[in-house]
């Protein structure tokens, strides 16, 4: 009975945690690395087609973003997640395979025009593998003891953090022995608009603990329609733009809301209806998903509105951009407007031929919404001291005003996941922190035993934790990503494989030293083909 960490491991995206339990096992989400990678994430310890189950926290694609990968490779279980999650991953998984496409095809034409031998370039999936994964889906209510096999028992909770994001209560069992893993997956904001809150959970043995904001405070001490109203009143009374790159699902629903509320109460004085561009095709599905949710999924004021015939995301003014030929015309538009459009961190998508035409123009803002990972062009405009950015090959000048909502994130800060820690009755036998920045783990875990008294610890990718034994079957250190340089994809090709294999001779260095003291004929086994292997290399 183990837990492997395997991604989000002191780092905030592209989480994978491996569970082990008499004889099965299965995963906990399966996401892209989104931003900067700064430690070499391990492979999975068995193939795809080995795993018994999925259990899926919430559609974000640094959570859900390798499903289809993982379906391409060989993998036919079921994947476990709540109903609106399903509905969310459907869309959110189609539009990232549309993305892996179009860089494969951007890919190719480049080695092409460098005259590359082999120009062809494969993207991570496609729509069939795609299809392979929504085939897999096991859709779960809110609450209800899913049992898979006999080792098995899970149970989603509300974690307030997107439409149908969950915290997953896991019970395994071997040899007589059950364990309880509670995993908080990403933890909502508290008083978010539309979604459902947090749910708590109140016992478990081992808890799993997310850290994005683990060592900030938001801001609560203002109203977020005051503040946006303010942001779009200067910005439009000099003529300028207010360009918010959002993510299309969750962040973007949530700002149409405040943007209703600004236009009710006519808190923009002089503009009239002023236009509201939703610019991405992925949104628009959201915000439809969004409507023809169950209304438990949402908060009191928000079933109040659709109780009443209110669309709570719609407005006079508010206009849809799905073509690109439709996106093109914002920018051709004079008159000053709001646009939402994604992706949140900039890094690609429709937002950056927004930044293209806005950026540059002194009476324009550039207003974010959401959390920017470390390197991420959206992390790079919040941080300052960039004169310039390069976007489609062309040097844009930053002149804009550029600007953070206050308290606009989508997750807990450290306030409410010490809250959301709190509610449990006893203390576990092991917080282990998650999905942070390196130096934010390490000090969210560090205050988890200061104000609490609990054992913590953030593991690296690698780490494995015997859970009936109560100890570590294997601790690593983190080893960093390589720096890239100004080398030939083939070249750094070739580097990220023998970085790979460097990182693996480390792994097996550890359990070579795990093993230390046994004498068996496995080990010795093991031994004889490490030397053949070795043998075979060297000839």
């Amino acid at each position: 009975m183990k837990i492997t960490f395997l991604g989000a491991t002191h780092e905030v995206t592209g989480s994978c945690t491996f569970l082990e339990v008499g004889g099965h096992c299965g995963i906990v989400d399966f996401g892209m690395e989104q931003g900067k990678d700064f430690f070499v994430n391990q492979e999975l310890p068995v193939e795809p087609a080995g795993l018994d189950f999925v259990l899926l926290t919430h559609a974000h694609i640094d959570h859900s973003g390798r499903l289809p990968l993982l379906c391409k490779r060989g993998f036919r279980g079921g994947i476990y997640l709540t109903e609106a999650t399903a509905n969310l991953c459907d869309i959110m998984l189609r539009d990232s395979a549309n993305i892996q496409l179009q860089e494969a095809e951007w890919q190719a034409r480049k080695s092409q025009r460098a005259g590359e031998e082999n120009p062809a370039a494969e993207p991570l999936y496609d729509l069939d593998d795609v299809q392979a994964a929504v085939n897999c889906f096991r859709p779960c209510k809110l609450g209800e003891l899913i049992h898979i096999g006999e080792n098995v028992a899970v149970r989603f909770v509300s974690a307030g953090h997107l439409l149908g994001s969950a915290s997953i209560e896991v019970w395994l069992t071997e040899d007589g022995v059950t364990k309880k893993i509670a995993f908080s997956g990403d933890l909502g904001n508290r008083n978010m608009p539309i979604i459902r809150g947090m749910d708590h959970i109140t016992e478990a043995d081992y808890i799993v603990v997310e850290s994005t904001y683990g060592t900030r405070l938001h801001e609560t001490t203002y109203n977020s329609a005051q503040y946006l109203a303010g942001v779009i009143q200067r910005t439009l009374d000099r003529g300028g733009n207010v360009v918010i790159p959002s993510f299309a699902v969750g962040r973007t629903q949530e700002m149409l809301y405040l943007l209703r509320e600004i236009k009710n109460a006519h808190l923009v004085k002089g503009h009239g209806d002023f236009p509201v561009y939703v610019d991405s095709p992925l949104a628009v599905e959201a915000t439809s998903i969004f409507l023809q949710c169950s209304r438990d999924c949402f908060d009191e004021p928000t079933q109040q509105l659709l109780a009443s015939g209110v669309n709570p995301l719609m407005f006079p003014g508010l206009k849809i951009s799905v073509s690109s030929d439709e996106s093109k015309q914002i920018n051709d538009e004079k008159t000053p407007k709001v646009i939402l459009s994604s992706s949140g961190m900039c890094e690609g998508g429709r937002i950056r031929h927004h930044l293209k035409h806005n950026l540059w123009r002194k009476e324009c803002t550039i207003l974010f919404v959401g959390y920017q990972a470390a390197g991420t062009l959206g992390r790079i405009l919040l941080d300052g001291g960039k004169k310039t950015v390069k976007l489609f090959g062309e040097d844009i000048a930053v002149a804009a005003e550029i600007l953070f909502m206050p308290g606009k994130s989508g997750h807990a800060d450290q306030d409410g996941l010490l809250d959301w820690l709190r509610a449990f009755e006893k203390a576990p036998e092991m917080v282990f922190v998650n999905h942070g920045e390196d130096e934010v783990t390490e000090a969210f875990a560090g205050l988890i035993g200061e104000k609490l008294g609990w054992k913590s610890y953030a593991p690296y990718s690698g780490t494995v934790y015997d859970l009936a034994a109560g100890d570590f079957a294997l601790q690593t250190v983190g080893v960093p990503v390589a720096k890239k340089s100004a080398e030939t994809p083939q070249a750094q090709r070739k580097r990220a494989l023998f970085e790979k294999l460097v990182a693996a001779g480390k792994r097996l260095n550890e359990v070579i030293r795990a093993c230390e003291g046994m004498s068996n004929k496995d080990v010795g086994k093991f031994t004889d083909q490490i030397n053949r292997l070795c043998e075979k290399w060297q000839k």
